[in-house]
């Protein structure tokens, strides 16, 4: 087993362990004094998951809950989260409960949010099954949904007590799922990581997955460490996602998944730094070869008025301006603040 230890203002491990889906009560018995469990998780993942997850839970003890939401990013909304509210109330979870969120990006965002607002917040913990919750939206705090204007407007800061990291249940993913993750595996590579970059380059990252994971989740531990509420460093992490979110919005968040998107976004964001000279010179090549070694697409037919117009309304915008991360070079990053009325001409490539 590998532990990572995160110093947060609520620290918290993340372990990574294979099997250790089939060990959750147990870790959960050690690190609560909860009584019920209430497990979020989706219409994909509950059918590989759920009864594993609820043995081990039963066996250690806790009074159980399921409530199984449809997957996909349409359903990260609020009226998912009036739902999630009914089941925490009709199961009369307190204080002192736990919510487990099993599965992806979308289950861990809205778990934590329910959980960090339901009597104005309660623990949980993060059981990530996709390759993109593991390395990057289990850890950290975020949580959150969409409004019909932009992805992740409505949130909260609510750091899990615990993330329970199985490397096992990428086994059941498919490979789009697989592809998709890698989205952010590189973005780590890009803006903390030269090494770890030209690694991703020469090698498989399936086939030392541990270690990847690892590497990423170590990577976003330190950041988080150092800036948890996002007020300077933590925007780094943000490499590709301003204009990766605004593709998602201009597609309704339908046909084109998170990490698809954000590949693009960092491909588009490297060629705008190239063109204003504060990017080396074809880092966004090297970019785009690693997408699309993983599968990732590095094009879109989406204008870049398209995307001006998309990313204005994005929660990373302060006043008339909007922070974006660019490169200097692969593995080291910054932010540069744009004013909106001038993002159009500097995202043109």
């Amino acid at each position: 087993m590998r532990t990572v230890h995160v110093e947060t203002g609520k620290p918290y491990d993340i372990f990574i362990e294979r099997g250790i889906i089939d060990k959750c009560g147990e870790y959960i018995g050690k690190l609560s004094t909860a009584e019920k469990v209430t497990v979020i998780t989706d219409s994909n993942v509950a059918p590989h998951y759920q009864w594993r997850v609820l043995n081990s839970l039963e066996k250690s003890g806790f009074e159980v809950k399921t409530h199984i939401f449809k997957a996909g990013e349409e359903s990260k909304n609020l009226n998912t989260i009036a739902e999630m509210y009914n089941t925490l109330a009709n199961f009369r979870m307190t204080r002192k409960d736990v919510v487990l969120a099993l599965g992806g990006g979308v289950t861990g965002d809205m778990a934590g949010f329910a959980a960090a607002s339901y009597l104005r917040g309660i623990d949980f913990i993060q059981l990530p099954t996709s390759l993109l919750a593991q390395v990057d939206s289990s850890v950290g705090g975020k949580t959150g949904v969409d409004l019909p204007q932009g992805k992740n407007l409505v949130g909260a800061f609510h750091q899990p007590i615990a993330v329970l990291i199985d490397p096992d249940t990428l086994n059941t993913l498919p490979d789009a799922y697989v592809c998709d993750g890698m989205a952010e595996v590189i973005k780590y590579g890009c803006i903390k990581d030269a090494d770890f970059f030209e690694n991703l380059a020469t090698e498989n990252a399936l086939d030392h997955i541990e270690d990847v994971i690892e590497t990423c989740v170590s990577i976003k531990r330190d950041v988080v460490s150092r800036d948890e509420r996002e007020a300077g460093e933590r925007m780094l992490l943000n490499f590709g996602h301003t204009l990766g979110h605004a593709i998602e919005k201009i597609y309704d968040f339908k046909g084109i998944s998170h990490g698809m998107a954000v590949a693009i976004g960092m491909v588009l964001i490297a060629k705008a730094g190239e063109k204003e000279g504060l990017t080396e010179q074809g880092t966004a090549g090297k970019i785009a070869d690693l997408c699309l070694k993983y599968g990732l697409p590095t094009t879109d037919n989406a204008t870049f008025e398209e995307m001006a117009n998309a990313a204005a309304g994005d929660k990373k915008t302060s006043g008339s301006s909007i922070n974006l991360v660019l490169l200097s070079k692969i593995g080291e990053s910054f932010t540069k603040k744009v004013k909106l009325d001038e993002l159009l001409e500097f995202i043109k490539a």
